[in-house]
């Protein structure tokens, strides 16, 4: 049975366009004192600590973190497996360059569930095939169809041995559930987090560029010319009222999932500009990835 929530609904193939690179923006935000997770489990604190800038800097010069920096607590194997990461972000969050920035860096597979569907259903898999039907009917596509060409592309043999980024999913806890029950956990879990009048500002302010299909913003992106600025078109719903809406859906998914991920979440202060929220990912990262090779080293000692 399809819903809002936990069902996906796609309009034509390329009918939306993907944020670009250029869309970030600067800001600050408070964040909490970290706490201890529990040793059973690849993870590490929740939260980061008011001096998050400065441990992040040292972390990424591979200087000993502080002891209010993020902490990993790794379960030793005979080899390092590859990072297995989720990521989750509202609408004009960044989520999207931070995607591509963190899979440039660690050679990851980017999985989005968005993508894959239009992909499957332009292939005319027997997945695809079925979220056909509902997509031409104007219907949700249920989660089960959803679900299973997630799993079947993490099973990919690239997947399994390069690591994976899966991309704005689960967005329920039935869908957290049923990817466990597959046998996919995550190493991190990680939440970008903008204020609202941000996000709404950089929704508002996005424009799309008919001719070249480029996405600007007319305070941090704007067009090269007037010509491209007179003929740049504003997506329908990128407005102030419909973000708003769209924000209380991403609040109830996330609400819903971080149960499933609570100790193995992280929490990114997306306020920033785009630099900045990569290094405070890539230090969080990075770290995993040390304390993994030191553990499998240990072990092979």
């Amino acid at each position: 049975m399809a819903c809002n929530v936990n069902s996906f609904f796609y309009p034509p193939l390329g009918s939306i366009p993907r944020p670009s690179l250029s869309q970030s923006a600067s800001s600050t935000s408070n964040t909490k004192s970290p706490k201890l997770l529990s040793s059973s489990q690849s993870s590490f604190l929740s939260t980061f600590s008011p001096r998050l800038t400065a441990d992040l800097i040292r972390a990424r010069s591979r200087v000993p973190p502080s002891p209010k920096a993020p902490n990993f607590l790794v379960v030793g194997s005979a080899g390092a497996e590859p990072l297995k990461i989720m990521i989750s972000g509202a609408p004009a969050s960044g989520k999207g360059t931070q995607c591509q920035l963190i899979t440039q860096k660690y050679d990851l597979v980017h999985v989005a569930a968005g993508d894959l569907l239009r992909a499957e259903v332009a292939a005319g898999t027997e997945n695809g095939r079925r979220a056909r039907e509902y997509m031409e009917k104007g219907q949700l596509v249920p989660n089960e169809i959803v679900v299973m060409m997630v799993k079947e592309r993490l099973l990919q043999p690239d997947s399994q041995e390069k690591g994976w980024l899966l991309d704005g999913y689960p967005r329920s806890s039935s869908q957290a559930i049923a990817l466990e029950e597959f046998g996919f956990k995550p190493d991190v879990f990680i939440l970008l987090e903008v204020s609202e009048d941000l996000l709404v500002e950089r929704v508002v302010g996005r424009r799309l560029d008919p001719v070249t299909g480029k996405i600007y913003h007319l305070k941090y992106s704007p067009p090269e010319s007037e010509e491209i600025a007179s003929r740049l078109t504003q997506r329908f719903d990128d407005t102030e009222e419909r973000v708003k809406l769209r924000l209380v859906t991403h609040n109830q998914n996330v609400a819903a999932v971080l149960s499933m991920y609570e100790d193995i979440t992280v929490k990114i202060n997306g306020n920033e500009s785009k630099e900045v929220v990569f290094s405070q990912i890539d230090a969080v990262l990075t770290q995993l990835q040390e304390q993994r090779k030191e553990s499998s080293e240990s072990l092979a000692a």
